[in-house]
């Protein structure tokens, strides 16, 4: 199949021509003929199967075939890097078309706090927002969504995870009730089809590589302990004529500590947290891109929605804590076809977690021998249940009322 097979609209086609999209791939071949008719839809899909694209071209496509000066579609989205990067696909598949669009998200100045206003009350086409961001200017009354054709939801599973679902249902009391809902998710839990009775009609079900790893990335994990994990990283890496290298863990803590050792070892390496101003943030993604950065330490945040090229390495600092973290921790490598690499640490607390994910994925995956000079690692033994030893701080009790319980 061909995308020219779809009958986009010819400026439309003529921009996906001039950037050499020729073939859609599974999750766009089956959703975007759903989303041209009209019907409301459940997509099912991991990071990196071309799932932007597979919402936003029949969207334009419609909005090219039947301009409007009103905001047409919402789309929903967990994080503004998630926000940014959706903005960016639908200004570079609509350059030959007038479709306008506005990323909305939080920690910007009061400048672009009325530069959204002004988008929400005059009208731009498409608006991609974040809940909490969307919500402040929902609350002050000059939203105008009344004109709203379109709702989508991206990374629906994150966004429950995040705590938005209040915030996603009080959203849909604003929009008109007769809609086209579209909700694009990696997972499929409970809670998420929960969420799709309460806001989808009679949706289409597609469901694209679920809980599978990418055909191309190579998978390796070390059993090594928590004060191994910094040296085995520079061992790694060092002196090594790399690509770019996403690490991802735990914490904020751990991340800060980390990108300090790198430097200090001589390796071009930044880290991205939620510490980090908005501008920050996009100036360490954008180095990132280019090549003039060769190292990203990040938290979680970056795992699923950020769409960056030629990913060499992940290393998983920590073992995702949910199973299917892990999918898309490693999901950003070996994208489009491509190939890469995969490492996970795993110390003596986490092997049960990881052997959920070997379930998960249905293989086992390969156990490196540390480099000569380290010490041995645990064994993996993912049977016996080792817990963390106790910090010796314990959480404050609270009574109903959050107050602290008296004893």
């Amino acid at each position: 199949m061909k995308f020219s097979d779809f009958n986009f609209e010819a400026n439309l086609q003529e921009g996906l021509d001039s950037m050499g999209f020729e073939t859609p791939t599974p999750i766009q071949e089956q959703a975007i003929p759903i989303i041209q008719s009209g019907k409301d839809l459940i997509g099912c899909a991991q990071t990196g199967t071309g799932k932007t694209a597979a919402f936003v071209l029949p969207i334009l496509d419609k909005l090219s075939k039947n301009p409007t000066d009103k905001t047409n579609t919402l789309v929903i989205v967990p994080t503004r890097e998630l926000a940014l990067q959706i903005d960016q696909a639908l200004q570079g598949f609509s350059y030959f078309t007038s479709v306008s669009s506005l990323a909305i998200y939080g920690g910007s100045d009061g400048s672009v706090f009325e530069r959204e206003k002004r988008a929400l009350t005059e009208g731009a086409n498409v608006i991609i927002a974040t809940p909490g961001r969307l919500m402040a200017h929902l609350n002050m009354g000059y939203v105008k969504l009344d004109s709203l054709q379109h709702l989508i939801l991206d990374e629906a599973d994150r966004m429950l995870d995040m705590g938005f679902v209040d915030d996603i249902m009080k959203i849909t009391t604003y929009l008109p009730k007769v809609r086209q809902t579209l909700m694009f998710s990696a997972t499929m839990p409970p809670k998420i089809r929960t969420l799709a009775t309460k806001l989808l009609h009679n949706p289409e079900q597609i469901s694209i590589s679920i809980s599978k790893p990418a055909a191309g990335v190579v998978q390796g994990a070390y059993l090594v302990y928590d004060t191994q994990k910094n040296n085995l990283i520079k061992s790694l890496l060092a002196g090594k004529d790399l690509s770019s290298v996403i690490i991802f863990v735990s914490t904020k803590i751990k991340v800060k500590e980390l990108e300090r050792d790198l430097i200090k070892a001589g390796l071009k390496a930044k880290a991205i947290h939620s510490d980090l101003e908005q501008p920050e943030r996009e100036e360490v993604l954008r180095n990132f891109r280019s090549k003039q950065l060769q190292i990203l330490v990040a938290t979680d945040i970056l795992s699923r929605g950020i769409d960056i090229e030629d990913i060499g390495l992940v290393i998983n600092y920590d073992v995702p804590g949910d199973a299917e973290d892990y999918i898309h921790r490693i999901g950003r490598t070996a994208r489009a076809a491509s190939t890469g690499v995969a490492l996970t640490f795993i110390n003596e607390y986490d092997q049960q977690k990881f052997l959920q994910i070997e379930t998960l994925i249905g293989a086992e995956v390969n156990k490196i021998l540390l480099p000569e000079g380290f010490a041995a690692g645990p064994v993996y033994a993912p049977e016996v249940r080792i817990k963390k030893p106790f910090s010796g701080k314990k959480k404050p009790h609270f009574s109903k009322d959050r107050k602290p319980a008296r004893k």
